[in-house]
């Protein structure tokens, strides 16, 4: 090696050993033997904490049935003021009243209709003082007709306009209360629906794909201001909504998913989902956005047409 490069300085930098000239230096280049890498320090283990709202504020729409109705009272349980807000009126002041009403809030609202979106978020923010969680779970089916030449305009446009609008606007004022405050987490329910087809009806598959493609883009807009955006993607399980779409009982329609989920042994119900949405809605997701969390057994990485795994019955 020429002189003029003068000796090779070690540095050790994490696990990488990097190789710097110093320019002009006359001594001799030290034998690699000779040097003794500096022990690393071992990292300290992290406690696990367990998932806690304490002192946060959640507005969770839908939230009188159903899974906003579990997730009410997970969140609760968790330490969390919850804000129902719905257009079920009896059901949110009876779930209101069985989570105490220091702990909770019924509003009446209409999520297709803006200045009730808005007037229900600043009524949050003036009983509770802030907006922490924000979860755009009211939903819609319509009624399943297979073939889209029978499909109806109105009928269309009803869907979108609770599952895709109403979404769009609890972002949209879940995120003029939570930038100053940069921070929150504003989740979404999506579906299986969301990155499948064939599942359900035209008007909700395309519905969740929307739900998909907002969470995606809010939560590029919205990270700068340390909001988080996330979406839900559940298996069909059995609540008012699913047994109402599919005119079966609750048993029925589990049993029937059951038949066709990937998981075996595990019934999905609305605690499962609940949990997912307090797990986004906590620190221990604090660096989740722009994520869609499947609960669905492993049903999206499934294709039917293939049989490889097939085990003999026993």
């Amino acid at each position: 090696m020429s002189s003029k490069l003068g000796p090779i300085r070690l540095v050790e930098f994490g696990h990488r050993i990097h190789l710097r000239q110093r320019a002009g230096s006359s001594s001799a280049i030290p034998a690699l033997e000779m040097l003794k890498p500096r022990p690393l320090r071992p990292q300290p283990i992290p406690k696990r904490r367990e998932a806690g709202l304490e002192g946060k504020v959640a507005f969770i729409t839908g939230g009188a049935s159903g899974i906003g109705e579990c997730t009410a009272k997970l969140f609760v349980q968790h330490g969390a003021k919850v804000v129902i807000a719905d257009v079920q009126d009896e059901l949110g002041l009876s779930v209101c009243e069985a989570l105490g009403t220091t702990n909770s809030t019924f509003i009446h609202c209409d999520v297709t209709d803006e200045s009730q979106i808005k007037n229900a978020i600043d009524k949050t923010v003036e009983t509770y003082g802030k907006l922490d969680i924000m979860f755009n779970n009211a939903g819609i089916a319509d009624e399943n007709k297979p073939r889209i030449i029978d499909n109806e305009k109105a009928d269309f446009e009803r869907v979108l306009s609770i599952n895709v609008t109403g979404v769009f606007l609890g972002i949209k004022h879940a995120a003029r209360v939570m930038i100053p405050a940069k921070s929150g987490s504003i989740i979404s329910s999506a579906s299986v629906s969301s990155y499948v087809g064939g599942a359900a009806s035209h008007a909700y598959c395309c519905s969740k794909h929307a739900v998909l493609g907002l969470t995606k883009n809010a939560a590029v807009e919205l990270g700068q201001f340390g909001i988080r955006v996330n979406c839900l993607a559940p298996y069909a399980l059995a609540t008012p909504l699913a047994t109402s779409f599919v005119k079966l009982k609750d048993e029925e329609l589990e049993h029937v998913m059951n038949s066709l989920a990937n998981l075996k042994g595990v019934t999905l119900k609305a605690i499962d989902v609940a949990n997912a949405a307090l797990y986004l809605a906590s620190d221990e997701a604090r660096y989740v956005s722009g994520h869609n969390l499947f609960i669905d057994g492993g049903f999206s990485i499934v294709n039917p047409s293939f049989h490889m795994f097939q085990y003999p019955d026993s």
